[in-house]
């Protein structure tokens, strides 16, 4: 009997262990991958601007204080759409932190391993959104035939410069030719809308996307220089959605010493913040910052400017986040 009783407690020890890990972890599932998760959802598998957190080269005290311990590292932005009852899943943007971010993927997958996407929409040709390709190619995992659906001018870059051209002629890709605010469906309930937004396309269009799953939509925009640059009447178009991710790459002017910020152009968060201020609580409310420079206090665990943008009615994305649509 006494025997019986200490397997018992230690087996609660056990659970109980894991479970304070997993917080620690700050993962939003726990032990059973794929328990209790809805038929479709996005999930958010980075945050950080195209270099990453910490980013090379920086001994600033933001990123040391990653290598003192005292923050966590951050995974460049990139979102899944997760349909587990078809089986399929669809990146937005191909990251260099791709590997990581398939790995983690795979808790989330109703079939795991699974580490070849139905899809991947590529938002323009800066670093962060679209160099993770390069996994799927000979030296990597030697993918074969995933479809990549770019803009003309994205399409054109990937096709006409190595490596990336390598990935369409050894077939590790397949590129699909988006047109601007034409939808894209992938299943009977599930379509993506590119939507051009102005910023430094010395390479390609930038595009943002439009989600929709059935009557939900979502707006994904992880770079536009400067909402007044944007033909759309940027505070009536947030009203649409039913989630928003938006540019949130520098917290306020002056954040880069030394550098003329007007030479990479982004709202500033501030500028966001009392741009949208004067929506509804219910709208203000489904606005999430991402893509956030290393540089920006939103991406600490705890910070004054963080708190200011929740008590302004805003919000903060984090890595592991699910949104249900």
């Amino acid at each position: 009997m006494q025997s019986r009783w200490f397997k018992v407690f230690l087996l609660l020890a056990v659970l109980i262990c894991a479970a304070l890990l997993n917080l620690r972890s700050g993962r939003q599932k726990t032990l059973v991958p794929g328990m209790g998760l809805p038929d479709f959802f996005v999930v958010v598998l980075g945050i950080a601007q195209d270099a990453g957190y910490p980013q090379a080269g920086c001994e600033k005290e933001c990123c040391n204080a990653y290598w003192k311990g005292k923050e966590e590292k951050k995974l460049v932005t990139c979102l899944a759409l997760v349909d587990r009852e078809a089986g399929k899943y669809w990146l937005m943007e191909a990251t260099p932190d791709m590997g990581v971010q398939l790995k983690n993927l795979q808790q989330y997958l109703p079939q795991a391993p699974d580490y070849s996407p139905d899809g991947i929409f590529i938002s323009h040709a800066h670093t962060g959104h679209y160099t993770g390709l390069m996994e799927f190619g000979r030296e990597t995992m030697g993918a074969t035939d995933i479809p990549v659906y770019a803009m003309p001018r994205m399409d054109s870059f990937l096709r006409g410069n190595g490596p990336w051209s390598q990935l369409v002629s050894l077939s590790n890709i397949r590129l699909v030719r988006m047109k601007e605010d034409s939808v894209v469906r992938l299943t009977s309930a599930l379509s993506v809308l590119p939507v051009r937004v102005p910023h430094r396309d010395e390479y390609s269009e930038t595009v943002g996307f439009r989600i929709q799953h059935g009557s939900r939509k979502m707006l994904f925009i992880p770079d536009i220089d400067k909402w007044e640059l944007w033909p759309e009447n940027s505070v009536e178009y947030m009203k649409a959605f039913d989630f928003i991710l938006i540019d949130g790459t520098f917290y306020k002017n002056g954040e880069l010493p030394g550098r003329d910020m007007r030479e990479v152009p982004h709202p500033f968060v501030e500028e966001s913040v009392r741009l949208f201020s004067s929506l509804p609580d219910s709208v203000k409310a489904k606005i999430h910052f991402i893509h956030f420079n290393h540089t920006n206090p939103l991406l600490k665990k705890k910070s004054d400017d963080k708190d200011r943008v929740k008590a302004a009615g805003f919000a903060v994305a984090e890595e592991g986040m699910l949104i249900t649509l």
